[in-house]
């Protein structure tokens, strides 16, 4: 079923049933839609795209953060087979720039966060006819056209525009951790089989209420919340992370499944030991299932996690934009004793580990991990070298590095381009990340290579220590002891570790930052 088709059955089934809560806890607001409104939004939306000139296979630039307002606009461009283009909420102006002009876009949907870098801009987007944004009308720019005006006399009917699952239906840029944004474009069918896969691996069922924290724009937020939208169960919008706000939501709302980033979980977890959480103080009978995704997951995170929940389901799914979000790889509740795994290919998916020439490699060996389903993009959109390096008889090539076990579990060992190169060893960051979060003293940790002109790279590790403990560099590298000397640190730097708004490491910041220091300070 077409992903708009399912708005509106949801819309004919469960129309006077709640939808979508809003929660901005900095304010104190919580508003609501119900399926009945998210449809006919959506349609007027549509409508009001077609009364300024937009057809099928236009492209419209959707700049928002969470908001109720954010789906809505996003299901009413592909109702009339428009291209969606959601972008991050952190591009710069430069970026956004670039963006418009790969996807030669003709609106841009903009909230009030990104006036300032909009009108930075504005005079340099060639191809924009309109600028429409969505916020308060006193505060709209006077360079755009408000929300609300557009939507004046427009109605709430399906516009009927005919869509085939091979259409092309969204553009979505990477997020630029290992290099400049590349253009994923994804079809119908992409997105409908992404609800079904959700849905496969997490049960959801009409009753379920799922709580969404992380930005909409990225599709592991939107494609885990596909999972409760194609049973027509609710879904809470929560605009903040802290761990009060969380558990605040969770238990008013009766939340039944939380999707974290591994910064989320620790910080609540950290929460909890200090105090500022009493979990007595919340209701959180129905809370059934913690999963995480977007990055590897310390088995010493999901532990101390079991501990406070014992009842909770965990999972953890692996995916890409580049395969449409979550999924392709998945744990499963039943595998917790493989907790660290990222699981076992997912429903309708295939997985295959290769070397540099495409072989596979032996069980327990490194390579890169290859998938295969229904949920590959159809291209990097106007880049067919990057297209064909990336898809390869039907495979998409990952670029993350991985192993297989004795079980057929699948283990991520580190990103092609963060693997370090010390002395001739290949050395995979994410090993000695998790080893290092073992240590109670460690909030985050991150591992990068950075240049020496005797041993290529040498180890170098950032830690965030958690409040209120303090770390000294000989406590940190007696404790690396026990690592096999080619991984031990070399170097060690107390910072913050810069994560995206998806959770990923920002390596490519951290090597930046730290790239020529090397020879300050060196263990042998």
């Amino acid at each position: 079923m077409i992903i708009t088709e399912i708005l509106a059955r949801n819309s004919r089934m469960y129309g006077h049933e709640t939808a979508l809560i809003e929660r901005d806890p900095e304010i104190g607001s919580r508003r609501v839609i119900t399926w009945k409104e998210f449809d006919q939004t959506a349609n007027r939306i549509a409508n009001a795209l077609i009364a300024k000139g937009i057809q099928k296979g236009d492209k419209v630039i959707h700049l928002m953060m969470n908001s109720l307002e954010w789906l809505p606009i996003y299901f009413g461009i592909l109702r009339i087979g428009a291209w969606a283009v959601p972008l991050n909420f952190r591009f710069s102006a430069e970026d956004i720039r670039y963006c418009v002009d790969i996807a030669e876009a003709k609106i841009v949907f903009f909230g009030e966060e990104f006036i300032d870098r909009i009108g930075s801009i504005r005079d340099r987007l060639k191809s924009i006819e309109h600028l429409i944004f969505v916020g308060p009308e006193s505060k709209t720019p006077d360079y755009a056209e408000p929300l609300d005006t557009i939507l004046e006399n427009v109605d709430g009917e399906d516009p009927g525009i005919p869509i085939d699952f091979s259409d092309e239906a969204a553009l979505y840029f990477t997020s630029g951790t290992t290099g400049a944004p590349k253009p994923i474009l994804l079809t119908h069918r992409n997105l409908e089989f992404s609800c079904i896969i959700e849905n496969h691996a997490h049960k959801q069922m009409h009753a379920d209420n799922f709580l969404c924290i992380p930005p909409l724009y990225h599709t592991g937020a939107k494609m885990h919340w596909f999972g409760n939208f194609i049973v027509g169960a609710k879904a809470v919008i929560l605009k903040g992370i802290r761990p009060e706000w969380i558990f605040e939501a969770i238990s008013e709302e009766q939340a039944t499944i939380v999707w974290l980033l591994v910064p989320w979980a620790q910080d609540i977890l950290i929460a909890i030991e200090n105090g500022t959480i009493q979990l007595q103080d919340y209701k959180l009978d129905q809370w059934r299932l913690m999963h995480i995704g977007a990055q590897p997951v310390p088995p010493s995170l999901i532990k101390r996690w079991k501990e406070r929940f014992p009842s909770h389901d965990y999972d953890t799914t692996y995916g890409l934009s580049e395969a449409t979000g979550p999924g392709c790889v998945h744990l499963g509740f039943e595998n917790l004793h493989k907790v660290g795994a990222i699981g076992l290919p997912g429903f309708d998916w295939e997985c295959k580990i290769v070397d540099e020439g495409l072989n596979l490699v032996p069980p327990g060996d490194p390579g890169e991990l290859a998938v295969k389903g229904p949920c590959i993009m159809k291209e990097y959109y106007k880049n067919p070298e990057a297209t064909a390096k990336a898809i390869v008889d039907g495979w998409l090539m990952t670029g993350d590095m991985a192993r297989r076990d004795e079980d057929g579990f699948i283990w991520l060992v580190d990103r092609k381009k963060d693997v370090v190169i010390s002395g001739g060893e290949n050395i995979f960051p994410v090993e000695i990340e998790d080893f290092l979060m073992e240590n109670n003293k460690i909030q985050d940790a991150a591992i990068i290579g950075i240049p020496d002109e005797r041993l290529g790279e040498i180890v170098t590790a950032i830690v965030k220590v958690k409040p209120g403990k303090k770390m000294s560099e000989e406590e940190f590298f007696s404790f690396c002891q026990t690592l096999p000397r080619y991984k031990r640190p070399r170097k060690v730097f107390f910072d913050d570790v810069p994560r995206n708004p998806t959770g990923k490491i920002e390596k490519p910041k951290l090597r930046k930052k730290y790239s020529g220091v090397a020879e300050s300070f060196k263990i042998d």
